[in-house]
């Protein structure tokens, strides 16, 4: 009995992402969902609760569509790089499937208690603390990860909103550099440093012993101690990034 339900909600998840695909948000009724999976409408209400249950479930449908394609972009030497491509990835599914995007995006579904949501958001962490272990990050992981995931969002929900025919499509690329002249720098700095001004660098010296710190398991601080230093290295990383918004 558990197996047939299961295949039922896969139908109907099948049913609902291609009427999505096809005629956006608004074409997602619990009357057309049903006839298009074959099934009546008590059924939908017994596998999902309610439409916002459908709603819910088809947003957790698309992140693994998503995280699928973001866990088999292979990781390079380079995590600047891979920002890059990570970036490109992103705009590419929002605007390939924008039904899809608006759903799980623009309507707050990556946050909270979805896992694919929180994974997306994890994916990124991961790549911006190899960032800031390479010496390139010029604020803390935290706000780094903030900053990209919101600038990314903005970028893919106004060009969803335009017209494909207005659209500039040099936008995300624009943005994306924009992106990574922020929280990045050109190379990594070194002991003699590398031509950035002198708050950069130690931005980037902060950052990269915090990540070398949450790697390190052999510490002998306290975890008091830990939590203390963790949170002095990250005001010190996010103290240039300030300066320079404020500038």
């Amino acid at each position: 009995m558990q197996e047939r339900a299961v295949r039922t909600q896969t139908r109907v998840l099948r049913a609902a992402a291609e009427l999505l695909s096809s005629q956006g948000r608004a074409g997602i009724s619990t009357r057309a969902v049903s006839a298009a999976a074959g099934v009546q409408p008590p059924t939908l209400y017994r596998l999902f609760g309610d439409k916002d249950g459908l709603l819910d479930a088809l947003a957790a449908y698309g992140f693994e569509q998503y995280l699928r394609e973001k866990q088999a972009l292979e990781q390079t030497d380079d995590p600047v790089e891979d920002l890059r491509r990570s970036w490109d990835l992103h705009v590419g599914f929002g605007l390939s499937r924008p039904g899809f995007y608006v759903l799980m995006y623009g309507e707050g579904r990556y946050r909270g208690g979805m896992p694919g949501g929180l994974e997306t958001i994890a994916i990124l962490r991961q790549t911006l603390a190899r960032v800031a272990a390479a010496g390139r990050l010029r604020m803390s992981v935290e706000r780094a990860t903030q900053l990209v995931h919101a600038m990314g969002l903005g970028v893919v929900l106004s060009l969803i909103a335009t017209p494909p025919s207005e659209r500039d499509e040099t936008l995300p690329a624009t943005a994306r550099e924009h992106a990574l002249r922020m929280i990045t720098t050109a190379d990594t700095v070194g002991e003699q440093g590398t031509g950035e001004d002198s708050c950069a660098v130690v931005a980037c010296r902060a950052a990269a012993l915090r990540e070398a710190l949450s790697r390190d398991r052999t510490t002998s601080l306290t975890p008091s101690e830990g939590a203390l230093l963790a949170d002095w290295l990250d005001r010190l990383a996010d103290a240039n990034s300030a300066a320079r918004s404020a500038s």
